[in-house]
């Protein structure tokens, strides 16, 4: 079987954002995602202006969907804390909700949708992708959005990651009237050794928890979450929200998280989306604006030159992604290392550090 319009696999922010300009460009993509429902995806939660400013270009008003408002940020450290208002509004909103009302506008757009279809594998020469029964299907262009999951033929070099890679865990903490307090209108982020986590509200009450972590950490605490938590001498308040909950889901995992890389090259009719085009560490970057920014500018390139045009597209979003990845990342260093306190409180003391920071870590400065 042959398509000519565009095969977009992965059904997240990047895929559906994609996915709503081609079709409003006269182009007939096909979204195929593996989930037949939307998930709450272990990435994700965190909206910041410029996200809530995509959105609302591709006609999601995440104050409908209910997203809580986000106006401060507090950050603690080995017992610093500092607490700033936001530059600019954010919110709170799970990933399941948001990826649903993405593809429903994508669907609404005229994409097509195919759920609970596993791509195994990608011939980036034949721009073909091969099923998990082993059907193939070709297009003039794919467009490549799933996430941080590789797919057979299109993996990201393992060496991106590092010796010691970091690790993400996600869990949904089930809030109490004392921990919505203690949250109400906060990202809440809780720097450690080799790690880090953020916690904020969604709009269904329940308190999103990620944690980024380097290996060896995870694994000296007994190689489970729960353990690593009950580890962290220097971030009690990290164990204490956690023991303000009535209880949590399943932890959710992901391992070798490359932060910092970049796809710089793809082949023509090739196009890198999301974190499959770069990955920024979510201590100081908004990875679902990111992945919004890679399937808006990849339609357009699409739109205005074709298959030919991946190339093209793939430097520009790398160039756009250079200085938010190398900010990131030296706030993520800062933010693992013994001199995170008194780094921390020296920010504090800088009136619009936060809020510079916050807007160099961002795609066009947004």
């Amino acid at each position: 079987m042959r398509r000519t319009d565009p095969l977009i696999v992965g059904g997240g922010p990047a895929g559906a954002a994609a996915a709503i300009l081609l079709a409003g460009g006269a182009a007939r993509p096909l979204i195929i995602d593996r989930n037949r429902e939307a998930p709450d995806h272990l990435c994700g939660g965190f909206l910041g202006w410029d996200a809530l400013a995509a959105l609302a270009a591709l006609g999601i008003d995440a104050a409908a969907l209910g997203a809580a408002p986000i106006r401060r940020m507090r950050v603690i450290a080995r017992g610093v804390r500092i607490e700033s208002a936001l530059p600019y509004a954010a919110a709170g909103l799970s990933r399941r909700t948001l990826d649903a009302a993405l593809l429903a506008q994508a669907e609404k757009a005229g994409a097509g949708i195919e759920r609970g279809v596993t791509v195994r594998a990608i011939d980036p020469a034949a721009r073909s992708i091969r099923y998990d029964g082993g059907e193939e299907m070709s297009a003039d262009a794919l467009f490549l959005a799933t996430g941080k999951h590789d797919l057979r033929g299109s993996s990201r070099p393992r060496a991106a990651a590092g010796a010691d890679p970091a690790i993400g865990l996600r869990t949904r903490l089930t809030a109490t009237p004392e921990l919505a307090r203690a949250l109400a209108g906060t990202i809440e982020l809780h720097l450690f050794a080799h790690g880090y986590a953020g916690l904020l509200l969604q709009e269904d009450g329940a308190a999103n928890l990620c944690l980024s972590v380097a290996q060896s950490r995870l694994t000296a605490a007994g190689g489970t979450a729960e353990a690593l938590i009950a580890s962290l001498l220097e971030a009690p308040r990290l164990a204490e929200r956690f023991g303000q909950a009535r209880g949590h889901t399943a932890w959710q995992a992901v391992a070798a998280v490359p932060y910092g890389w970049r796809a710089e090259e793809t082949p023509p009719g090739i196009f890198r989306l999301g974190d499959q085009a770069a990955v920024i560490a979510s201590l100081a970057g908004d990875g679902v604006a990111i992945a919004l920014a890679s399937g808006r500018m990849a339609a357009r390139h699409y739109l205005q030159g074709g298959a030919g045009a991946a190339p093209a597209y793939q430097r520009a979003f790398a160039a756009a992604a250079r200085r938010p990845l190398r900010v990131a990342g030296a706030l993520r260093a800062v933010g693992e290392s013994p001199a995170a306190p008194a780094l921390l409180g020296a920010f504090g003391r800088i009136p619009g550090l936060p809020a510079l920071l916050a807007r160099l870590t961002r795609i066009d400065g947004h």
